[in-house]
Parts: C-alpha cells; structure tokens; sequence
C-alpha cells in the first residue's frame, strides 16, 4: 500500500509540473503544439487503414474530402472543425500547488511572513536543499537585483550571490559606487537550489514567479536590475532572450506597486564563461548609474 501511495503522489507532483509548464508557455505567447517528429505523408498507408466504399455511396467513416480549412486529408483522415477553440487562458491551466503559491504570496504582509510562507510552501526542490535563499542586502535601499536561482555555495549559506559570480557581482557595482551592505537588495526567483546547479525548469520558474513578484511588491524598489535570461523573461514575460533584452529600460508592472523601472543585463556567471561581454554589462551599469543619479529613464 505504501509503495501504490508513493507512486500516486509521484505521478500527482509530476503531473502538476506539467501542468504548471504549460501555464507558463501559454503566459509566454505559445499557441501551438507541435508534434516530435514531422509527418511523412509519403509513406503509403496500411490497406486496413483506408475504409471500403461502395460506389455511389458516401463514406460510413471519417471524410475523404477537404477540410473546412482547404486542406487535403488522406483518406480515413476526420476533416478539421470548422472553428478552432482558442487556446485557454494559463489560469484555467495553473495546477494546484501553482495556485497555492499564489495564494501564499498574496497573503504575505511583510517579508518576513513571506520567507516563512516560501518556507512552508511544499515544493519539491526543498527536499534536495539544504538551505532557503531568501535575500540579502539593505530592503529600503530602492535598488533590487534579481538573478534566477542559488547555487552550492548560496545553498551552503542561506545568502544570494555569495559564490564566485557573486564576488564578481560586487566587483561590478563596486565600479560604479554601490556597496550590497548600504546600497541595493539582492534575491533570485527561486529560494531553493536546483540540483547540481542546473538551470531551473519552466515549471519551477512558474511555480516561484508568484513569490518573486510579492518580493517585489514588499521590497517597494524604485529601480529593478534583472540578472540573466531566466529573471529577466519570466518577469518582464519576454520570449526575447537576454542579449536583445538587455541594454534598455523595461516598464515592470507589479501588483500593489505599480509601474517600476526594470533594467535586463548579463548574468555574472555567464561573464565568466564569456569575458569578452563584460563591455556590454558595463554599458548596462552606466546606465543604472545615471538612472540612481536622477536621470529618468527612457519610456518613463
């Protein structure tokens, strides 16, 4: 009984990443489905497959003509309808530990009652966590920093970027006058590190977004500086990817807050796998500078 309980339970998680997956593409624009591999209509169908019809009768089974749509079937092949149905809203696909996120999230009066809450949350990354990464830095500073997810140091520490692109992230806004301990907060979309530092998942990113979106909303920043591709499409809701992303003042729409300045740029850890694009990130950082000196941003 108690391994046909584990298996349910295991097939219900899995079933709720799926589902949780397909909101978030359906959040991103994704209308349609495509199959694993193309359909080689050259082949000859089996005999058994194309139905027998007596001459100057019409076929018992599925059309052998056109699709409302104009389009040749084989025959055996059921025409198209004549009207599709629009894809359904993410909300009407959301899973029920996304919806449970967002319930937690939006009960949350203070970072500190959301920390607990993103605690108490059942998320299956915990279980291979050691820590929860909440955030760090100064809250009331009006600058936020958000990457996308711990790594094993991070874990290790309970802290965001304290690891080796973390050091780097402070040699960077140490450039242009920014100290973590006085001038900005730092905090990732996910609290819980993935395993073996992989890249989170679309399910995990929207089953946390509501989270990070309350973070926000608390935090009350007046400027938003998004680390990496990851954070930057999951909050902006972009299907552009970081590289057109950055460089630019994006408006952030944030529920209790309003309309807040967000500002896409490299990730740290992807500088150290390509140093030569330390010159674009630079460029961004000249730019946040100028905004926290009173220049206002361009589209606000």
């Amino acid at each position: 009984m108690d391994d046909a309980a584990d298996a349910l339970q295991d097939g219900n998680a899995s079933r709720e990443a799926l589902l949780a997956a397909l909101s978030l593409q359906l959040a991103w624009g994704v209308d349609e489905a495509l199959e694993a591999a193309p359909l080689d209509r050259t082949v000859p169908r089996p005999e058994a497959a194309i139905p027998r019809v007596a001459p100057g009768s019409a076929p018992a089974g599925p059309s052998m003509g056109r699709g409302a749509d104009g389009d040749g079937l084989f025959p055996g092949e059921a025409a198209p309808p004549a009207a599709r149905r629009p894809p359904p809203r993410p909300a009407e696909v959301l899973a029920p530990a996304a919806l449970r996120a967002a319930d937690l999230a939006a009960g949350a009066e203070s970072l500190e009652a959301l920390k607990a809450a993103m605690e108490r949350f059942d998320a299956s990354l915990r279980d291979t966590a050691t820590n929860i990464v909440f955030s760090d830095g100064v809250a009331e500073s009006g600058l936020m920093l958000i990457g996308e997810a711990p790594g094993a140091d991070e874990d290790r520490l309970g802290k965001p970027f304290v690891g080796v692109s973390g050091r780097l992230l402070d040699r960077m806004v140490a450039s242009i006058g920014l100290d973590r301990s006085r001038n900005f907060y730092l905090t990732n979309i996910l609290c819980w590190r993935p395993p073996g530092n992989r890249t989170p998942t679309d399910a995990e990113v929207s089953l946390f977004l509501p989270f990070a979106r309350r973070h926000i909303a608390l935090a009350r920043p007046r400027h938003v500086v998004l680390l990496g591709g990851t954070a930057a499409k999951a909050l902006l809701g972009a299907r552009e990817g970081i590289t057109r992303l950055r460089g630019r003042w994006h408006r952030l729409e944030i529920e209790g807050l309003g309309t807040v300045p967000a500002l896409a740029t490299l990730h740290p850890a992807y500088l150290l796998r390509q140093p030569s694009a330390k010159r674009e990130a630079w460029q961004d950082l000249l730019m946040l500078r100028r905004a926290l000196d009173g220049e206002t941003p361009k589209g606000f």
